[in-house]
């Protein structure tokens, strides 16, 4: 405030420590002398840590014009610091903070902390169920990692190179995404997926995750049952949870999830959560009957299927499997796409394609969030999908990743009958089911004490696990570094089963 109790803004100049806005309260009326109300507000900026050690303060006469008060209120407050140490005085320079001076708190935390018990901060808020990585100097088998580092460079800088001599726009974006992304989407899913959807029924969003908490604020009341693959994805389960939904977990065996769990009549779950491609986490593909048989129940029941379509880029010799999207001929399927594994979890881009009359409600959940996804990110996709430069990338990723999942094969072949690795045909890891007598917990702690951090199972059920087994996540290891790790997993393997000192003279 300025002399009058109005606040005022006064702007540190340089050099030294970036410019400063001080934020000035002196009040008149308070009964405290303005010279003194403004060297304890200075000093307060100094120790707090608002005003940094060597920053040069405004001139007594700029000060003084911008408070609105006599020169000499600010000449006294500045002398009443000099003299505490907090200032110091340079010839024809100005007045600075003292370089030396000890700061209580550092520049951003000097803020007040609420009490815990403060009625806003009573609503429980759950922790993201997300994988943590281990220490730097250990291997890790990460579920949902890439190799970013195989990206060709001089394509990314291109196309970034492209959207920034373009004009940005001026005003906010479409919510349902820039139209060359979404054309470049379409047309990428016709050729990849044999899905043909026009470009007006894709959204663009940031990321698989985005498109499911739309989806579920868009459709799901509180107590809507939703039917979730049993292990699953446990973020997007916490999404379904959080907005109210009551859980129904469907069991899932070799050929996919188990349509015989699902409910019918009154009890029929409005939504099913799927990832046919490569289920997640334990990497089986959904088999064709049982495609066909989803289809079928949603439309009896009138259901919605969400399918994620969860790693299909990335196939090893086997054929791939039609989308339940590109079967469905009733309109009962939102497609979720992500750019997160073919390019890198950064990118922060996914889209969905949903039918019609819910691709309306979506939009407006969208334009409330977030307005629309970033237009440059957007456009440089457009570019990598036009351009071709994002099939080639794939192209040279399942010849990569193809070999680094032989890598892992070979190094655990001999842990039978111990181990057996599955979920091999598709995506970026693989599940190793353990033989019943072993312990996963166990197994993984004895990986982590020889270097190598590998997860269990059994997080990803929502009740008990009715598997035994440890995820493999290859995608963000080298070859070298997957021969390495699935070795000493392998010896870890042994030391539980009892062969641990074969194990080691193998090593």
């Amino acid at each position: 405030m300025g002399g009058d109790g109005r606040l005022t803004s006064c702007r540190t100049p340089g050099p030294g420590p970036g410019p400063v806005d001080l934020p000035l309260s002196l009040d008149r009326a308070s009964g405290v002398g303005l010279a003194r109300q403004l060297a304890a507000q200075l000093r307060a900026a100094a120790s707090g840590g608002t005003l940094e050690p060597g920053q040069r303060l405004p001139s007594t006469r700029a000060l003084a014009l911008a408070l609105g008060v006599g020169r000499n209120v600010v000449f006294e407050a500045y002398e009443d610091l000099l003299a505490e140490g907090f200032l110091i005085g340079r010839d024809r320079s100005g007045t600075f903070v003292a370089p030396d001076l000890a700061v209580d708190h550092a520049p951003g935390a000097a803020r007040p902390a609420p009490s815990r018990s403060a009625r806003w901060l009573q609503r429980d808020v759950p922790e993201p169920q997300v994988e943590h990585p281990g220490p730097p100097d250990l291997l890790a088998f990460r579920v949902g990692q890439t190799d970013t580092d195989a990206l060709t460079r001089g394509e990314w800088r291109r196309v970034w190179r492209a959207v920034a001599d373009a004009p940005l726009p001026g005003d906010y974006a479409d919510p349902a995404g820039d139209p060359e992304l979404r054309g470049a989407v379409a047309a990428y899913l016709k050729r990849a997926r044999g899905f043909v959807c026009d470009p007006d029924d894709v959204i663009i969003t940031s990321g698989a995750l985005q498109g499911v908490d739309l989806i579920a604020q868009a459709v799901l009341a509180a107590g809507d049952h939703v039917a979730f693959e049993d292990p699953g994805y446990r973020l997007a389960r916490q999404i379904f949870q959080e907005r109210g939904a009551r859980i129904t977990p469907l069991p899932v065996d070799n050929d996919g999830l188990r349509l015989d769990a699902l409910p019918g009549g009154p009890d029929a779950p409005l939504l099913v959560y799927t990832t046919p491609s490569h289920q997640f986490p334990l990497g089986v593909r959904l088999s064709i009957p049982r495609r066909l048989a989803l289809l079928e129940w949603a439309q009896t029941h009138d259901a919605l299927i969400i399918e994620d379509d969860y790693d299909s880029e990335f196939r090893y010799g086997a054929a791939p499997l039609p989308s339940l999207a590109s079967l469905d001929t009733a309109g009962h399927v939102v497609y979720l796409g992500t750019f997160s594994k073919v390019l890198s979890p950064a990118v922060r881009v996914g889209y969905l394609v949903a039918p019609r009359p819910l691709r309306e409600r979506l939009l407006r959940v969208k334009s409330r969030l977030d307005a629309h996804t970033s237009w440059p990110v957007q456009r440089a996709l457009a570019l990598m999908i036009t351009q071709g430069h994002l099939e080639r990338h794939i192209r040279r990723m399942r010849k990569t990743y193809a070999a680094r999942r032989a890598a892992l094969s070979g190094a655990l072949s001999g842990c039978r009958p111990h181990a057996r690795l599955m979920g091999l045909e598709a995506g970026l890891h693989a599940h190793l089911e353990l033989d019943p007598a072993l312990d996963a917990a166990d197994v993984s702690a004895r990986a982590r004490t020889l270097g190598v951090v590998v997860p269990t199972l059994t997080p990803y059920y929502l009740g008990g696990a009715d598997r035994n087994g440890l995820l493999l996540g290859y995608g963000g290891l080298d070859l070298p570094q997957v021969r390495r790790a699935a070795g000493l997993l392998a010896r870890a393997l042994a030391d539980a089963a009892g062969d641990g000192g074969n194990a080691r003279r193998r090593a």
